[in-house]
C-alpha cells in the first residue's frame, strides 16, 4: 500500500480562535452562570406564554418538587402579590433540555 504524507497549513484569521467542543460547552455553561431570569426571560427562552409555562412546567407536581427553591431547587415561587418569579438561568436551561420530552408529552 502506498502512503502520501502531506503537510497542510490553514490560516486562522486573527479575530478568530480554534477551540475544542468540550471547551465550547464549558464556555456556554459559564455564560449563564450567575445569571437570573424573570418570567419574561423564561417566556423569551421557551417561546411560550406565562399560562402555558405554569400549566406545563411550574405547577405539575413532578416538576415542582425539582424546581421549587423551598425543596432545594432553583426556582423562586412567589408567595405573595408583588413578588416576582426568579430562575437560576443555567440550572433552568439544563432542566428544560433534560425534561424536554416530559414537558411536551401529556
Amino acid at each position: 500500500m502506498q502512503q502520501l504524507n502531506v503537510s497542510l497549513q490553514i490560516p486562522i484569521p486573527a479575530d478568530q480562535v480554534l477551540i475544542s467542543k468540550v471547551e465550547l460547552q464549558k464556555l456556554k455553561e459559564q455564560q449563564l452562570s450567575g445569571v437570573y431570569w424573570n418570567m419574561k426571560d423564561l417566556e423569551r427562552q421557551t417561546n411560550k406564554k406565562f399560562d402555558w409555562i405554569k400549566e406545563n412546567i411550574l405547577f405539575p407536581s413532578r416538576f415542582r418538587k425539582i424546581l421549587d427553591s423551598e425543596n432545594g431547587g432553583f426556582v423562586f415561587y412567589p408567595k405573595s402579590k408583588g413578588q416576582t418569579w426568579v430562575f437560576q438561568a443555567n440550572k433552568m436551561a439544563a432542566f428544560l433540555d433534560k425534561y424536554f420530552r416530559q414537558i411536551f408529552s401529556k
